[in-house]
């Protein structure tokens, strides 16, 4: 048998970065608009794509090769084009881009096209925009989300909202058009124009602000559709315990680092390993997901929907049973000055391990790779996560690729850079290859229970009554098995490479029979991985949250964040300080929409995102905690004309009251639970 570092060896220098570069490029030629490229949630586009990955994982040889059916909201964007008379009396006909929302003219349609700045709520005064287009300037990145101005049209009764990004995204170039999950309801449409088109568009308005023009538009939303995941799976000597890569292939315009490359990467890795004649211990599980960018309509959870049905309804058998995804976004560029591998809390100890004793990689990056933690929901791996399947991702959210290119025409090979794209292949097929020689799953529990003392704040229990000792004590009791289950994880992962090294006339000592002693280590460990394994579903269960925002919490953190600025802004008001205090109700939850859009659509959206069931809200289901509704309250705030506060004061003591016995129970909540993984993992 051919040693380890032989087998990295041979890896590596079997890689072929060109044929990955490639397929990115072959996966362009698909698409559902001709112009623009777009291949969506269960669109022609995206089924096309899909039997062609199958037909590829077949050709590079994978043993199984199998389509898994998912139910999506389907969207398909064949054209957008918007004919006008510029101020020179030149006719003009521009691309649009589109947002996932149903708007059929059937033909060239003429519409009246009116200007409306941000299109909030002020904007509209004195303008009637009943069946016409509105053009809309918007920064997502640092203002608010495309599904606020628009809803905000739909209730004036605009046909549709045209929306150019005058900053956070798109700004490589004022030719960029962009996309994003729309995070809100189909008949409520939207498409995006450039900033150089909408600035022809700008000048040519005239006195009274509008402007005639054609728009020939197919773009369809439709529920309740088929799409699929696409597997490739590598048997290994234990079948029923799987390793997952996955990324996606669903994408905006080319998609060429978002997410082509990444779907390549993953191919290629398990080309490389069928090349080799790697045999992994385990079955190796490939997975391109469909429907990561959108898949369900009129939710704010609306993105990753394919990973999420794969794991949560497809194959819930795998939680417990797959002790590791490898989910791959942008592996083709440089996202500042290092790689990292972002992963969840408990995996963080091996990969630091991992990464120490790595042969030399392509370098590609000045300064050496790193581990952090935790994983956010921008990706397929936090779907995949709280599932109960750990997971990690290539950091891809540093430099400046998300703001310049990302989503836009652009994201096209002129970031590419092939040192980096090489050094991830290296990256992670070494890393698959060391957890596939694993025979217990390391996870190492006491980093996240530290952590989670960490974001306890002593003050706020104590304001609140909150039980902290018992919490931490909890926490402490949890932390210590922790690490004393990850001493025997260790231990048998040891024993498990000593004779695996045996086997491949590697050890410096002849081991007796090292195949039986193997065989009859992972037997007996197969009752601690389940334990961790649960364990780590728990912790999945009992601390991971997000805020409105989508950033990845523990519940006290939020909560505490309420009861400061809820506190803060009282005290504000009794000293008069009103706008003071109107900036800390900005940042509890969605309420700096109060200032700019009318009640309906706060409402709307705040539904949305808490009132429906979990077949909708998908991965976002009760992971939100604590939302306060201060609509009402800034709106008065807003508008005060006088000194009194007092009702205002008197609103906002009920909310920080409510925050105070929610923190309390959720204090109590955690200890108990965090209770149980003590008593889960204190088994071994």
């Amino acid at each position: 048998m051919i040693s380890q570092m032989r087998m990295q060896e041979n890896y590596i220098n079997a890689l072929d970065i060109r044929w990955s570069y490639n397929h990115a490029k072959k996966m362009e030629k698909i698409c559902s608009n001709p112009k623009l490229g777009y291949r969506t949630s269960g669109s022609g586009a995206e089924l096309k794509t899909g039997d062609m990955l199958a037909e590829t994982m077949r050709k590079l040889g994978f043993p199984k090769v199998y389509k898994d059916a998912i139910k999506v909201d389907a969207w398909e964007f064949n054209k957008a084009e918007l004919t006008f008379e510029d101020r020179h009396g030149k006719i003009r006909k521009v691309q649009l881009g589109a947002y996932q929302t149903h708007f059929v003219t059937e033909g060239g349609q003429n519409f009246t096209l009116a200007y409306v700045g941000k299109g909030t709520r002020q904007d509209y005064e004195g303008i009637d925009v009943k069946g016409k287009l509105v053009l809309v300037d918007i920064n997502q990145r640092d203002e608010w989300w495309i599904n606020f101005p628009v809803y905000q049209a739909h209730l004036n009764g605009a046909a549709a909202v045209i929306a150019v990004q005058t900053g956070g995204y798109g700004e490589v170039d004022d030719a960029a058009l962009n996309a994003q999950d729309i995070a809100g309801p189909a008949d409520a449409p939207a498409f995006s124009i450039s900033r150089k088109d909408a600035e022809h568009i700008k000048h040519a308005l005239g006195e009274n602000k509008e402007i005639t023009v054609t728009l020939d538009a197919v773009s369809k939303v439709e529920k309740d559709r088929t799409t699929y995941n696409i597997v490739g799976e590598i048997p290994g000597k234990h079948p029923e315990r799987r390793i997952m890569l996955s990324a996606h292939y669903d994408s905006y315009f080319d998609g060429f680092q978002d997410d082509n490359t990444a779907i390549a990467m993953m191919l290629c890795i398990g080309k490389t390993l069928l090349e080799i004649g790697y045999q992994p211990e385990n079955t190796l599980t490939f997975c391109a997901m469909a429907a990561e960018e959108w898949g369900i309509s009129d939710t704010q959870f609306d993105w990753s929907t394919g990973a999420y049905e794969q794991v949560f309804t497809v194959h819930p058998e795998w939680r417990g049973s797959v002790i590791a995804d490898l989910n791959f976004e942008l592996p083709a560029l440089a996202h500042g000055t290092r790689a990292r591998i972002r992963s969840t809390y408990e995996y963080v100890p091996f990969l630091e391990e991992f990464l120490k004793d790595l042969p030399t990689l392509t370098r590609a990056y000045p300064e050496e790779t790193r581990v952090t933690a935790p994983i956010e929901t921008w990706s397929d791996d936090f779907s995949i996560a709280i599932s109960g399947i750990p997971s990690m991702v290539d950091d891809f959210t540093g430099g400046s690729f998300m703001q310049t290119n990302y989503h836009s025409q652009f994201d096209n090979d002129g970031y590419y850079d092939e040192d980096v794209y090489r050094m991830h292949h290296e990256l992670f097929g070494l890393l698959l290859m060391a957890i596939d020689k694993t025979a217990v799953v390391p996870l190492s529990f006491a980093g996240v229970m530290k952590k989670a003392e960490e974001c306890i704040s002593d003050e706020w229990c104590e304001k609140c009554g909150a039980d902290r000792d018992g919490f931490v004590k909890a926490l402490r009791k949890a932390a210590k098995a922790g690490d004393k289950a990850y001493e025997k994880v260790l231990e048998a992962n040891r024993e498990y490479a000593r004779y695996s090294a045996a086997l491949q006339n590697d050890a410096g000592d002849k081991e007796e029979n090292p195949a039986a002693k193997a065989d009859a280590l992972y037997e007996n460990n197969r009752n601690l991985e389940k334990a961790l394994l649960r364990a780590f579903q728990k912790v999945q269960d009992t601390f991971v949250r997000i805020d409105w925002h989508g950033m990845v919490l523990f519940p006290q953190e939020i909560l505490q964040e309420h009861l400061t600025l809820l506190d803060g802004a009282i005290g504000n008001l009794k000293e008069g300080k009103i706008s003071a205090a109107l900036r800390k109700l900005y940042e509890i939850d969605n309420n700096s929409y109060a200032f700019a859009f009318d009640k309906e659509v706060y409402e709307y959206f705040t539904r949305n995102s808490l009132n429906q069931p979990k077949d909708r809200l998908k991965w976002g289901y009760g992971r939100i905690i604590g939302h306060e509704d201060l609509f009402d309250v800034v709106e008065a705030l807003i508008g005060k004309t006088d000194a009194d506060c007092s009702k205002e004061i008197a609103f906002l003591q009920e909310a920080y009251e409510r925050q105070v016995e929610l923190f309390r129970n959720e204090i109590t909540e955690m200890k108990n639970k965090t209770e149980e993984i003590a008593g889960i993992l204190k088994e071994f």
